[in-house]
């Protein structure tokens, strides 16, 4: 199975509040903001939607495929990629750019402000899905405007199931934008916050929103996720985490359990749970490919959360 991931490759510089910004962040005071935030702690990690759940899924022995755009500084990047086995063969790379560029600062809460530099990735609207890749499942995460729109319109238009995965791109679109999104996508994963605004957005409670789709997905961290499908609503709880170290891309962890979910045929509550271990797992390390488990370890650590083996 095919698995064709489309979103950002990008460099996460993550930076390390000591403090809490609703101390810092007046309510009366938002219209005329003016903070400075110092951040002893620093990193540069390797990112990007796409990366990282080809990474996620490496771990769980599924191979996928990546069409994202990148810079000319992409050079490190590469070679981490080619280190752990994942594919290039759908990279561009676009001269006279820089690969997207994240900036996360993140607080002692895990609440995060993120400034995000799109560079090359402006441009994956101009890469097609290779439709004779034998793609069977696709995933259309955060990227440039037009990318998202083309990308889930062409795995629409060939009849390959995807997932829908709006998360920072949210602002791009407007409620006639998601509903179209939301009638092609097969599954569609958001955090509590991305929900809410799509539900105020397209005016469709969660019922609504999964009536139009497989399942419709909601994670809330550590209050775990739901899975509204088949007319009914299935309660995943969060898997305790060995320690609480940096939430920076545990939603794409989510998403890689999800999807390996998904391509053997799991039923909801052992997909949720796998998506909600793989969450815990990236928790407990800085950045979000730096966590290393063998997919024999991972099936080991589902035995021991949940009781029984997937």
């Amino acid at each position: 199975m095919t698995v064709m991931i489309c979103g950002s490759i990008a460099y996460d510089t993550v930076m390390v509040f000591d403090g809490r910004f609703k101390e810092h962040i007046l309510p009366d005071r938002i219209h005329m903001l003016s903070v400075s935030f110092l951040v002893p702690q620093l990193r540069r990690n390797f990112g990007g939607v796409a990366g990282n759940i080809a990474y996620n899924l490496g771990l769980l022995g599924v191979k996928a495929q990546v069409l994202a755009t990148v810079g000319d500084d992409f050079d490190p990047y590469e070679t981490w990629m080619r280190r752990h086995g994942l594919s290039l063969e759908h990279v561009r790379r676009i001269p006279d750019s820089y690969t997207a560029q994240a900036f996360i600062t993140t607080d002692l809460d895990d609440n995060q402000i993120t400034a995000f530099h799109p560079g090359a990735m402006q441009y994956s609207g101009e890469l097609a899905v290779p439709l004779g890749a034998g793609i069977s499942l696709g995933l259309v995460g955060p990227d440039s405007r037009d990318g998202m729109i083309r990308h889930a319109q062409q795995f629409a238009d060939a009849g390959i199931p995807f997932i829908f995965d709006v998360g920072q791109g949210l602002p791009m679109f407007g409620g006639q934008d998601l509903e179209v999104f939301l009638d092609q996508a097969s599954w569609v994963i958001v955090n509590d916050y991305e929900g809410q605004l799509i539900q105020e957005r397209t005016g469709l409670a969660p019922e609504a929103i999964a009536a139009r789709c497989r399942a419709y997905v909601v994670t809330g961290g550590a209050e775990g996720s739901r899975i509204y499908a088949d007319g009914r609503v299935t309660e995943i709880p969060a898997v305790r985490a060995e320690r609480v170290v940096d939430p920076t891309g545990c939603g794409d962890a989510y998403r890689a359990g999800f999807i390996v979910g998904l391509t053997r045929g799991f039923d909801w509550p052992t997909t949720g749970r796998l998506a909600s271990l793989m969450g815990a797992l990236k928790i407990a390390k800085h950045g979000t490919q730096s966590h290393h488990f063998t997919a024999d370890e991972i099936g080991e650590r589902f035995h021991a959360a949940f009781g029984y083996r997937f």
